[in-house]
């Protein structure tokens, strides 16, 4: 028997714990905890996730919410760390790049837990992404190293990994994005919201780089006002760009689907249709979110999974950004890195309207059985038959 604590705490954690728990639940004598830091606390960012990816609900919840970098990364070690010493699991398992992985590592690391780091290896080689820094930090303090492709083994063994800690086994995102394929496909979203199939555009924004600096968002803003003359932008807007829209006067440029702000949806029966401009909307669910993906033209972003996502899918993705810890996208997927520049955005955007967007080539081992990799080496490693 060995006791596992799975993390998470943050929006990007469920879709990649979701699919590892699917695995523990196989395993009777894998004994294992999920604990949620509350880095993202309110319903429509985790909660609802949890509903809709079939997650348990949490056996502890640290409740520790917002604050800065160092006040949220403080709150959340001296929190767990009570969890260790009570719990005394032999294995923690982080996922992702938040405060929280970061965090949770630490504390286990210092009392000589194991940890185990699923999406390891990943670099933007950006120092002024905080995710960076986690994930680095991270890294060095796991003993499973679990990576999603070449690129990630590469990176730890120039960082001078044990190559023995290192364990190539595809991505756990995907894996959630094929158990949940079905459902996706099934939905409607697109049609409910007044859009066309495949005559839209989706938009994610939230990265401060981005957001929280006036001319910085205003390049991005002249862009996508260019594009969405020739076909609408629909745009679950993140809390964050929100405000800052509102501080830098920029709201005159977008649209809002459900009256003057985006609060909860009232979707069209599909009788009309939107025609030019940027629509926002009320952050969406996972499968509402991926269904909109799916039959969209192209999707815009700054967000690193849906890279991933939209690789997979075979859906053009612009990425708006300057570096990217997903190079396996560019390099074999269908993203393109622009960061904010208005005339590369939409230069890009006309060649994709013109037919020349890019298409996937799968990653290796991106074939949905990641977490059954992860959880087959786990039990291993503990002498866990199945």
């Amino acid at each position: 028997m060995a006791k596992i604590i799975n993390v998470v705490g943050a929006r990007p954690n469920f879709m990649k714990i979701a699919a590892i728990i699917r695995e523990m639940e196989k395993i009777p004598r894998m004994d294992w905890l999920l604990v949620h830091t509350g880095q993202h606390y309110d319903v429509e960012m985790s909660d609802a996730f949890f509903r809709e990816l079939t997650i348990p609900k949490p056996d502890i919840n640290l409740e520790v919410g917002s604050g800065t970098h160092a006040r949220q990364t403080g709150q959340i070690m001296a929190a767990f760390e009570e969890v260790c010493l009570k719990e005394k699991p032999d294995l923690v398992l982080v996922v992702g790049d938040v405060n929280s992985t970061l965090a949770c590592a630490l504390v286990a690391s210092k009392l000589h837990i194991p940890v185990a780091h699923v999406e390891a290896g990943l670099r933007s080689f950006d120092r002024k992404m905080p995710e960076e820094i986690n994930r680095v930090v991270t890294d060095i303090l796991s003993n499973f190293l679990f990576t999603t492709c070449r690129e990630a083994d590469e990176n730890l063994l120039r960082e001078g990994v044990d190559p023995k800690k290192i364990f190539l086994v595809g991505d756990v995102m995907i894996d959630t994005l094929y158990a949940n394929l079905s459902r996706i496909r099934a939905m409607h979203i697109w049609r409910r919201m007044g859009f066309k199939k495949r005559e839209y555009a989706v938009l994610t924004l939230h990265r401060p780089s981005n957001v929280e600096e006036k001319p910085v968002l205003g390049e991005i803003v002249t862009a996508l006002e260019e594009v969405s003359r020739h076909l609408p932008i629909v745009f679950p807007i993140h809390p964050r760009t929100s405000a800052a829209v509102r501080r830098f006067g920029f709201q005159g440029s977008f649209k809002f689907i459900d009256g003057d702000d985006p609060g909860p949806l009232r979707y069209s029966d599909g009788g009309s249709s939107r025609g030019p401009g940027i629509w926002c909307c009320h952050p969406l669910g996972y499968l509402e979110f991926l269904n909109l993906v799916l039959h969209s033209r192209f999707v815009m972003t700054d967000s690193g999974g849906i890279q991933e996502e939209t690789t997979v899918l075979d859906i053009p993705c612009l990425t708006l950004r300057e570096t990217t810890e997903r190079p396996v996208t560019i390099s074999q997927g269908t993203n393109t890195l622009l960061g904010h520049d208005t005339r590369r955005i939409v230069a890009e955007v006309k060649k994709i309207m013109g037919g020349e967007g890019k298409h996937c080539k799968r990653p290796p081992l991106w074939d949905g059985k990641a977490a059954e990799r992860i959880v087959a080496i786990l039990a291993k490693e503990f002498n866990i038959s199945h």
